[in-house]
């Protein structure tokens, strides 16, 4: 079964597949251009191949995360390309694959106040150590901004963190919320660009913990305060709000709330910026495979289901931006990283939490590559006249930003990486 799947779908590179000591067989050819794409794996036994057949878009990961499907040649990079290529060309689904998505969605929990907690707890209360391993000086987890393809990570964080706070027309002063805010990079990093007073909130213990003690130090203290509290119990009024990666956890029952929230907490003139992932077109919002490892109750949003319901409230949409590549970007610095900090997260945790890791930052770098997935950023005011009528505001207030800004405790543009060639 296994063997007439693959030979039906494979459109670019060859694979070669190994069931336990059985003779291999290859299927597809090496591209001229492309010769990474010459990938062998070996699976453990037969009853693996009857499940890669069955079910391939959830078994590729839990075989890999299992170790019951490994890699002889190339990288599991090299491999997701392979099937990235597949899916752009010829989408595949396994005789179980319809029945157990509808499954999911059926017992898919809401991200009731309880739920959504216990589904950050999941993922951002891992160790900061883990984080640090992969991630950016700053603790950016989100998609960067490559203004330039040859940035390193440390400069595209950075020069992210530049285009929001430009596009939100920031004054001294100004009482900032940051929905999601992380470990605090983005409301630190707001505080010393533009003076303003931000306001950070979580749902994650040890994300406060870090977030606390990186503004104590900066000291910042004064401006900069972080809190454990849903976005739905926030009280008060703000000129800008900011929300970084946090509007794919909602869930799509809950985005009508997510933005009457946005809509009762913004203030007279008031300006919002919403960064998330999402799709170039509607389908099932979630991965079944990431949505049980890495991150319980998320779904992406098609940009039309969030502008419709951005457009219940009666804000303004005052400007949408689509970055494509950038995040696959993201993920490819982040997967490096990891990658040559194997022993190291290993002896946090160990090989099969690796290898899940591993499989969720390539599957989602091949997602963005080939699968439309994407990052769009929603501009959102008050009134019609909220921001300049046109974009040259964003690239001059960011070259200053850029510019100007002494990074201080917040990550430092132009520091090297650890990437390593794939």
């Amino acid at each position: 079964m296994l063997r007439a799947l693959l030979e039906r779908v494979v459109a670019v590179g060859r694979l070669t597949v190994t069931i336990g000591e059985e003779p291999a067989f290859s299927v597809g050819a090496v591209p001229i251009d492309m010769p990474r794409l010459d990938i062998a794996v070996r699976l453990t036994d037969r009853r693996t191949a009857d499940l890669l057949a069955l079910d391939p878009e959830y078994q590729v990961g839990e075989c890999y995360m299992d170790g019951r499907l490994t890699i002889e040649r190339g990288s599991l990079g090299n491999l997701m390309e392979v099937i990235g290529h597949t899916l752009a060309r010829r989408p595949v689904m396994g005789a179980l694959a319809r029945v157990r998505e509808l499954l999911a969605r059926l017992l898919a929990r809401s991200n009731t106040l309880r739920q959504s907690r216990r589904n950050v707890e999941r993922h951002y209360d891992l160790s900061e150590a883990f984080y640090r391993l992969f991630l950016d000086a700053d603790l950016q987890y989100s998609c960067a901004y490559f203004a330039d393809p040859g940035m390193t990570l440390e400069e595209a964080q950075a020069a992210k963190k530049a285009h929001i706070a430009a596009k939100l027309d920031l004054r001294p002063g100004a009482r900032v919320l940051d929905i999601g805010c992380g470990w605090g990079g983005m409301a630190l990093t707001l505080a010393q660009m533009a003076d303003v007073d931000v306001t950070g909130i979580t749902l994650s213990a040890e994300q406060l913990r870090v977030a606390r003690e990186r503004a104590a130090a900066a000291g910042l203290a004064d401006r900069v305060r972080f809190e454990l509290i849903d976005y739905r119990q926030v009280e008060g009024r703000f000129d800008r709000i900011v929300s970084v990666g946090m509007f794919e956890h909602v869930g799509r029952e809950h985005f009508g709330d997510y933005f009457a929230a946005i809509d009762r907490l913004l203030d007279t003139n008031g300006v919002a910026l919403v960064h998330s992932i999402g799709r170039k077109d509607r389908g099932p919002g979630f991965d079944r495979w990431m949505r049980e490892h890495i991150f319980p109750g998320g779904y992406i949003p098609a940009a039309s289901e969030a502008v419709a319901a951005l457009e219940a409230t009666g804000l303004w949409l005052a400007d949408m931006e689509v970055l494509r590549l950038h995040y696959a970007a993201t993920l490819r610095h982040w997967r490096l990283r990891a990658v040559a900090q194997r022993a190291a997260i290993e002896a946090i945790y160990d090989a099969r939490f690796y290898r899940m890791w591993e499989f969720y930052l390539a599957s989602c770098e091949m997602g963005f590559r080939f699968n439309g997935l994407m990052v769009f950023q929603l501009l959102i005011a008050r009134e019609v006249a909220g921001v300049p009528i046109t974009r040259a505001y964003i690239a001059q207030a960011e070259a200053r930003l850029f510019a100007d800004w002494e990074p201080g405790t917040c990550g430092k543009p132009g520091m090297a990486g650890t990437e390593a060639a794939e």
